[in-house]
């Protein structure tokens, strides 16, 4: 293994491409002593490998990334959106059909709330969507109890504070009165943990149902709980190539992706040239 300072790619980054995490929890495995490059094992994510290089994750050879696959998934209540849960709970990814590959998720749904949940085995593009800067409109129905006048979401339209968190403003409609409960559309670019409960809990309209029906251009649509629908491949590179390169899109949509762009949704999405039929169990 050579000094690669400005040559190659970050492990991390490597190993998030691959699937096997997010760039971050790479980072946790190297710092963790489970990974080896070329035999070695390593305890810092600053290094830049080539093509060349050996990388294995506890004792096994890591595989060339395969190509990016994006799913939509339609979460139920009761399942939580991390791998891996102290308490034992059942997870998104325990109930994922047995044929899909290993999957992230981009972004959470608390154990409580349902609906559209975007998946990846591609860690590279999971950060990229979950950046703030990104921008993607989140979309929401959301039903509150209690007698509910239209002033009482004004805070949330203005952005608030709660327990020390900021939470930006949000676009807030009222939609309907039904019996003790009331129905709310919420759109939101930057979702914090449990930011709409906090915030409507903070204006004293606890939640007790929050259904998620899109993500950006994806949306629930007419899918069933539990069911999963995967997006054509050229979709995802129009879509990106469509919000990234356009400078009026990009403004609406607030991107920030840098100035190189294209070259990034290539970097994401051009260089997984494994087989679609290759596929690894989970």
């Amino acid at each position: 293994m050579k000094d690669q300072a400005n040559k190659g790619e970050r492990i991390a980054k490597i190993i998030a491409r691959a699937g096997l995490a997010s760039r971050r929890e790479s980072e946790r495995l190297i710092l963790d002593g489970r990974v080896k490059v070329n035999g070695n094992t390593i305890n810092s994510p600053a290094l830049n490998l080539s093509k060349n290089d050996a990388i294995e994750v506890d004792g096994k050879l890591l595989s060339q990334p395969e190509e990016t696959r994006l799913w939509i998934y339609h979460k139920p209540v009761g399942l939580i959106s991390t791998s891996k849960d102290e308490k034992n709970r059942p997870t998104v990814f325990d109930n994922l059909p047995k044929e899909m590959p290993r999957v992230l998720s981009i972004g959470r749904l608390d154990l409580n709330s349902e609906g559209l949940l975007l998946l990846t085995n591609d860690g590279e593009l999971k950060r990229c969507l979950e950046l703030p800067s990104t921008g993607w409109l989140r979309r929401y129905r959301v039903r509150v109890k209690g007698r509910l006048k239209d002033s009482m979401l004004e805070p949330l339209r203005q952005g608030i504070f709660v327990e020390g968190t900021h939470f930006k403003p949000m676009e807030v409609s009222f939609d309907r009165q039904t019996g003790a409960n009331a129905w709310l559309s919420i759109g939101l670019r930057e979702g914090k943990n449990r930011e709409i409960r906090k915030a409507l809990g903070f204006v004293g309209l606890p939640v007790n149902r929050l259904l998620r029906i899109s993500f950006g251009d994806f949306e629930l649509g007419t899918l069933k709980k539990g069911e999963v629908q995967e997006v054509r491949l050229s979709r995802i590179k129009n879509l990106l190539k469509i919000r990234l390169d356009s400078p009026q899109t990009e403004k609406k949509q607030k991107w920030s992706f840098g100035t190189k762009t294209s070259n990034k949704v290539d970097k994401i999405l051009g260089t997984r040239n494994v087989s679609r039929n290759r596929r690894r169990n989970k």
